[in-house]
């Protein structure tokens, strides 16, 4: 057995609990689930399948609820995951292998994201933070916590061979409810402890939950005012999302200035593609392809496809307007089986002439 801890928390959450708990039965690890209030079937549940069972009552502090969970656990090193989170692939050897090198930092998970995009499901990944020793670290901050070192700095990073299925919300009302509640835990926490770009972020995003997209890009062009670590997760999808905002909110222009970072995040595949769509919305199109060609040579990204069939689709489209349509039809080939490829192909590729009928001889000739 893996000295590893996975520790929950819960609230009614009887509709995803089974099926997380479930996947990580073959790994064998201790499952810690500290329950915050439910009055649905989810304790019920966790005595099913977890090793232990815990109350908290619920204090508006999401940090205090992890660190008493982590608490309870009965190997240090311990692994939180949400509900709505299942697992996916592991490699446990792998690891075993990756905790003796790593004491003090931070083991960062792969989540996959599912979402709609011209209609299109779509995945996107990220990592994060969700592995640590609880003799050097801890959690901080209310809402949208995050792992720090006991002295509150950021712990140092590693890949870790864990990856898991985000399921989400299971509703936009309670998308909406979770995301109204959040906010008002943020701009208490932004008043209490001032301009965060980390803050700024997870406004942005909850902004992002409730479609008010002028509010998102507010509070993210905020967040990247502060110069932030470029080398954050959380700041690269902060740069990719507020331009994605903007491009929504047809402000190209403003989406321009985006330039000027690109040697802060042109590493990723994302931002080279957000670049691409910038450039296409401004008419630019010998640099758009440019951009979306860059794309398909990188490896890093977090949006399935825009190093791929999304980049070349949009290559194809610029062709296509140009009435280029032998370039159009090579790159929508490129593009596999994305169905909007697919379809554009049929409609590009001329049908067969017709075969000449043969007259008929006439009867008696």
């Amino acid at each position: 057995m893996i000295p590893i801890s996975v520790c929950m928390i819960a609230k009614n959450e009887d509709n995803h609990i089974e099926e997380c708990l479930k996947r990580l039965r073959p790994c064998k690890f201790e499952v810690i689930v500290v329950d915050t209030g439910s009055v649905d079937r989810t304790v019920e549940i966790a005595h099913r399948y977890a090793d232990k069972v815990f109350h908290f009552a619920w204090c508006d502090d999401f940090s205090a609820a992890r660190n008493f969970s982590t608490q309870q656990a009965s190997n240090d090193w311990v692994l939180i995951i949400d509900c709505d989170e299942y697992l996916e692939n592991v490699n446990l050897a792998e690891l075993e292998e990756v905790l003796e090198k790593n004491n003090r930092s931070m083991g960062m998970i792969i989540r996959n994201n599912p979402y709609i995009i011209q209609g299109v499901r779509s995945i996107q990944s990220e990592r994060i933070g969700r592995l640590f020793n609880r003799k050097y670290c801890h959690y901080e901050g209310s809402i949208h916590e995050q792992v720090c070192t006991l002295d509150g700095n950021e712990p140092d990073s590693f890949t870790i061979p864990l990856t898991f299925y985000h399921e989400g919300y299971v509703s936009e009302s309670d998308k909406r409810m979770r995301a109204t509640r959040n906010l008002e835990m943020l701009l208490h926490d932004l008043t209490l402890k001032g301009p965060s770009p980390y803050i700024y972020f997870q406004l942005g995003q909850n902004y992002i939950s409730l479609n008010d997209l002028e509010k998102a890009a507010y509070y993210y062009q905020k967040g990247l005012e502060l110069n932030a670590d470029p080398q954050s997760a959380f700041v690269q999808s902060m740069a990719e999302t507020y331009g994605y905002c903007l491009v929504e909110l047809a402000k190209y222009d403003l989406a321009m200035r985006l330039r000027d970072k690109y040697e802060l995040f042109s590493h990723r595949a994302d931002f080279v593609y957000l670049m691409g769509m910038i450039y296409m919305k401004k008419g630019l199109n010998d640099k758009a392809i440019e951009e979306f060609r860059k794309a398909t040579t990188l490896s890093s990204y977090s949006r399935k496809g825009v190093n791929s069939y999304r980049a070349n689709y949009n290559i194809a489209s610029i062709y296509e307007n140009m009435g280029n349509l032998n370039e159009a039809r090579t790159y929508y080939k490129k593009c596999g089986d994305y169905e909007p490829a697919v379809k554009k192909l049929k409609e590009l590729t001329p049908s067969p002439a017709p075969k000449p009928m043969l007259n008929s001889f006439v009867q008696g000739q």
